[in-house]
């Protein structure tokens, strides 16, 4: 049976905007075990191409997200009422990659800043106020799926038992271990790592070529991420050497200098080879791509 939708230019335009800087991140080289264009990173399951494949069969359901957000309701209700799309999202992205996870921390995240940025257009406030919008709609979240986890740990003898019994996600297990909040409490603070240093950043590279400056923001972002992926895969040891070695290149001009790119290079080479890849960092990336050209959007409308 046909689906019929009504939907708003705006909400084609955000996801327009989700869909392009999804892309913009997974193009970007070299990028420390990621997949690129020219690289599969660290993985021997994906490519390029398997992330546009992913990133297509998303659309549909990231322009139902932004127009979810053209609504009177809450940012709580409305996210609430969103989260049948992201599971059929999620389906939709495994059916059309085999089985393979590209998007599934992405999705959450891309969601998530959609609803907030409809919503503020549509109650016509100004870019600024997304921030506080997120706050609102995830507020409570960590509480909610988190906190609430180790109540259940003290009914079992360790964590490895609890896990043999409830299926826990690698959020929930880093939480359980690390006391970390990952990308539930990035929202549930407004993502702060995105509005008040990454975006920044971004523009203050707009100077170099669109591929470096997205190399050079990477490199930004992961100096600061706790960054899931590598926790969940390898340790708080590998993070801290990942989040070193940004700053280092940083510190030596990044994309700017010939040393820079070397260092970026070999940086790509290393993590490559030892299988690790920054995939929490690379969703952050693409979310300031987003608001980037969130922010000049709403400028038009005003």
């Amino acid at each position: 049976m046909k689906k019929l939708y009504e939907i708003s230019d705006i909400a084609f335009d955000i996801s327009s905007f989700a869909v392009q800087s999804m892309l913009y991140e997974v193009a970007c080289n070299p990028s420390p075990g990621l997949v690129s264009i020219v690289s599969m990173g660290a993985h021997n399951d994906m490519d390029h191409y398997t992330f546009i494949d992913s990133t297509c069969s998303l659309l549909k359901y990231l322009t139902l997200c932004c127009e979810k957000g053209f609504s009177n309701k809450t940012p709580k209700e409305i996210l609430k009422d969103a989260r049948s799309l992201g599971i059929d999202a999620e389906n939709r992205m495994f059916k059309k990659t085999n089985g393979v996870n590209t998007h599934k921390g992405m999705l959450f995240l891309m969601g998530v800043v959609c609803i907030a940025t409809a919503k503020a257009i549509h109650d016509k406030k100004d870019f600024k106020h997304i921030k506080s919008i997120i706050k609102d709609m995830c507020e409570g979240l960590v509480e909610k799926e988190l906190c609430i986890l180790k109540d259940k740990l003290n009914t079992f003898n360790s964590l490895e038992e609890m896990c043999k019994e409830i299926k826990l996600s690698y959020g929930e297990k880093l939480y359980l271990l690390y006391g970390i909040e990952g990308i539930r409490g990035e929202v549930e603070k407004g993502l702060p790592i995105i509005f008040d240093f990454a975006l920044n950043f971004y523009k203050e590279n707009n100077d170099l070529k669109q591929n470096d400056r997205l190399v050079q923001t990477l490199l930004g972002i992961m100096q600061h991420s706790e960054d899931s992926n590598i926790l969940h895969k390898h340790s708080v040891k590998t993070l801290n050497e990942m989040q070193e070695k940004s700053k280092n290149i940083l510190s030596i001009g990044g994309v700017r200098t010939k040393k820079g790119r070397n260092e970026i290079n070999n940086f790509d080479k290393e993590f490559s080879l030892r299988k690790i890849s920054p995939g929490g960092s690379a969703d952050l990336l693409a979310i300031t791509v987003f608001f980037y050209l969130v922010e000049e959007y709403m400028e038009t409308l005003n």
